[in-house]
C-alpha cells in the first residue's frame, strides 16, 4: 500500500472524524420509505417457507432496510410464525451467506458484542478483531456493545477481556475498552506540542522505549487533540508518529497503537485497508469482509469505498466481485451499493 496516504498530514486537521462522530449520513443502507413489516414478513416466509429458499428475496428485503426496520420485522415475524428468523435462517440458510444474513438482523451493538465474544473464546484470542474493535469504535459504540455483552453474559467486557490480554497490550485494549476517551472538540496547541514532544523523547530519542507514555496520550486525548499532536510530531521529528511507533515497537503492541493513529487520521481508511488485506490475502477472510460490510453500512461505508478507490486504485465493488462468489458475492454488492467506477 502507498505509505504517503498514512504520511501525508495536510489536511488532517479539517477532515471529517467518524471515530467519535458516528451518524448515519454517510451509510449505504438507509431506512426504506413506505416500509411495511407485514409485507416483509410475508415475503420472507414465501421465500423460507416453500420448495426450496428464494435467496433473491432474502438479499432484497434484508439489504434494503435498516437495522431497526429489520428489528420490526424480527418481532413481526415471530408474531406471526411463532418461531424466530434467526431460526429460520439457520435452518435453511449456510455458510459465509447465512453468517452475513445473520449479522444484518441482528442490532448493531449485540452484533458487536458477540463478535468480540468470538473473538475471546476457544483457543487463543484472535486480537486482529480485538483492535479492530476497539480502535475503530467511539465511546458510545464500545458502551452500548458492553451493555450488550453484559445483558447477554452477566459478565463484563473488561472482565473477560482482562483474562485473554496480557502486558503493555493488554493495557491499551482495557483502557480503549473502557470508552472513555475525551469526547471534546477543543484543541490546546500548546498541550500538543509539548505532548509531541514527550513521545519523541520516550521514543526516538531514548534507549529502549517508555512505552506507557504512548498508551496513556493514544487512548485518553480526544481526536482533534491527537491530530494536532501528529502534526506537531512530525515538525518537530520529521517523521510521523506512525512511523516512529513502527521502528521503535514489535508485535501487538505495535499493532494496535498504529491501529489507533490510524484511526485518529481515518477510520474508513483503515477500514479500507482492512477490507483490501481480507480479499487480497491468499483465500478471503470472510468474517472480516462480513464484519465490516455490515456494521459500517449505516455509519460510514460511502466514505470507505472513496478510500478504497483512492488507496488502491480499483473500487471495492470491483474487488468484492472479483473475490467473492454466490449468494455471499450477491449480499456484500447490495450492502455496498452502486459500483463508484468514475
Amino acid at each position: 500500500m502507498s505509505v504517503s496516504v498514512w504520511d501525508d498530514l495536510s489536511l488532517l486537521l479539517d477532515s471529517p472524524d467518524s471515530l467519535t462522530v458516528t451518524s448515519t449520513a454517510r451509510g449505504t443502507v438507509k431506512e426504506k420509505p413506505g416500509f411495511n413489516a407485514g409485507e416483509d414478513v410475508a415475503a420472507l416466509r414465501k421465500a423460507l417457507e416453500g420448495l426450496g429458499t428464494t435467496e433473491k428475496t432474502l438479499i432484497e428485503v434484508l439489504t434494503q432496510r435498516s437495522n431497526a426496520q429489520r428489528q420490526l420485522i424480527c418481532k413481526a415475524y415471530q408474531q406471526t410464525t411463532g418461531r424466530t428468523l434467526v431460526d429460520d435462517l439457520k435452518g435453511d440458510t449456510g455458510g459465509d451467506f447465512e453468517d452475513i444474513l445473520l449479522a444484518l438482523v441482528t442490532p448493531p451493538a449485540q452484533y458487536d458484542a458477540k463478535e468480540f465474544m468470538k473473538a475471546i473464546k476457544g483457543t487463543g484470542t484472535t486480537e486482529s478483531t480485538l483492535i479492530e474493535i476497539f480502535a475503530s469504535r467511539s465511546n458510545s459504540q464500545i458502551k452500548a456493545m458492553s451493555d450488550a455483552y453484559a445483558a447477554e453474559t452477566g459478565r463484563t467486557v473488561l472482565q473477560d477481556l482482562k483474562s485473554e490480554v496480557s502486558g503493555d497490550f493488554g493495557k491499551t485494549l482495557l483502557i480503549l475498552a473502557e470508552g472513555k476517551r475525551d469526547d471534546s472538540k477543543n484543541v490546546d496547541a500548546a498541550k500538543a506540542k509539548a505532548e509531541a514532544k514527550v513521545l519523541y523523547e520516550a521514543g526516538e530519542k531514548k534507549w529502549g522505549t517508555d512505552e506507557s507514555k504512548f498508551i496513556d496520550i493514544l487512548c485518553h486525548r480526544s481526536v482533534p487533540q491527537l491530530r494536532q499532536t501528529l502534526v506537531e510530531y512530525k515538525n518537530l521529528t520529521g517523521k510521523t508518529l506512525q512511523q516512529s511507533i513502527e521502528s521503535e515497537m514489535s508485535g501487538k503492541l505495535e499493532d494496535v497503537l498504529v491501529a489507533i493513529v490510524k484511526c485518529v487520521k481515518s477510520v474508513p481508511a483503515y477500514l479500507a485497508e482492512l477490507l483490501h488485506k481480507s480479499m487480497k490475502s491468499v483465500g478471503t477472510t470472510e468474517s472480516i469482509l462480513t464484519r465490516i460490510m455490515v456494521s459500517r453500512s449505516e455509519i460510514d461505508l460511502m466514505d470507505i469505498k472513496a478510500e478504497y478507490k483512492n488507496l488502491y486504485g480499483c473500487t471495492l465493488h470491483s474487488a468484492i466481485q472479483s473475490d467473492t462468489s454466490g449468494d455471499y458475492r450477491k449480499t456484500l454488492l447490495r450492502i455496498c451499493g452502486a459500483d463508484d467506477k468514475a
